[in-house]
């Protein structure tokens, strides 16, 4: 049941600790290193290929090396989540849908998932929802203001299985402190994985940022919020196990 999403997340070299504030401790840039996805080529349905022509120009934004007016790009000001990696966007449009005092934004490089999930807005009418196909590590760092979200989701990215290959899974240490700094306080993280080793590095990682709070002891019950698509519910009917880290963002020192 891995690699739902995990051809599509990405990774960087670690980042300047953030201060309390969310801005980097150090003035230099933020870089990226080894990417954790692998582009592959997909075939992209007629249904698809319509979505993308039809409705790509109001639905997808482009990527842009600053910060986006995203008020201008949802018509409006609301709680913001972002999700990296969706995968054909089955979660995230039902997530979008049951969530309408929510705005989201979906990351993902796959021309058919976002081609997917273009149809999944039309369907559903979904009009607090925007993709944008590129890297999301880059979008993350360079689209999302300091403390601005409220949520991160980060569903299913691929475990990297062999050793050799671990340094190319998503949550590293250096992305933990992206993510820290662009959560506002009380935001959450919301992580899920399939791979149980993994979830014991997320675990790991995760609970040494000083900015992120664990809700719960160790692993996280679901929450409602996040929909059982049916590659997890068969994978669970097989006696697959899933692991849920829901981490929260700490409020500013007194």
């Amino acid at each position: 049941m891995t690699g739902q999403a995990g051809f599509f997340t990405s990774v960087m070299h670690p980042p300047p600790i953030p201060d309390p504030d969310g801005t980097a401790a150090q003035d230099r840039p933020l870089t990226r290193g080894i990417r954790s996805f692998v582009l592959r080529t997909g075939r992209t349905t007629t249904g698809q290929a319509r979505a993308l022509a039809e409705l790509g120009p109001r639905f997808v934004a482009p990527y842009a090396p600053a910060p986006a007016d995203w008020d201008a790009l949802f018509g409006r000001r609301a709680p913001r989540v972002l999700e990296i990696g969706f995968g054909m966007g089955e979660a995230t449009a039902r997530i979008a849908q049951e969530h309408p005092d929510k705005d989201f934004i979906g990351v993902e490089v796959h021309t058919p998932g976002v081609g997917a999930l273009l149809l999944r807005i039309e369907a559903l009418e979904l009009r607090n929802l925007r993709i944008i196909q590129h890297d999301a590590v880059e979008v993350l760092r360079d689209m999302v203001a300091p403390v601005s979200l409220a949520g991160l989701h980060v569903y299913f990215p691929d475990p990297w299985h062999k050793k050799r290959h671990h340094k190319r899974r998503l949550i590293q240490p250096g992305f933990a402190d992206l993510a820290a700094s662009r959560l506002g306080a009380g935001g959450i993280l919301h992580c899920a994985t399939d791979w149980e080793p993994y979830a014991a590095h997320m675990l790991d990682v995760l609970s040494s940022h000083p900015l992120l709070r664990n809700t719960a002891e160790n692993y996280a019950p679901r929450p409602a919020w996040r929909p059982l698509s049916k590659f997890e519910q068969r994978g669970l009917r097989l006696g697959h196990g899933v692991w849920d880290l829901v981490f929260e963002r700490r409020g500013e020192p007194a």
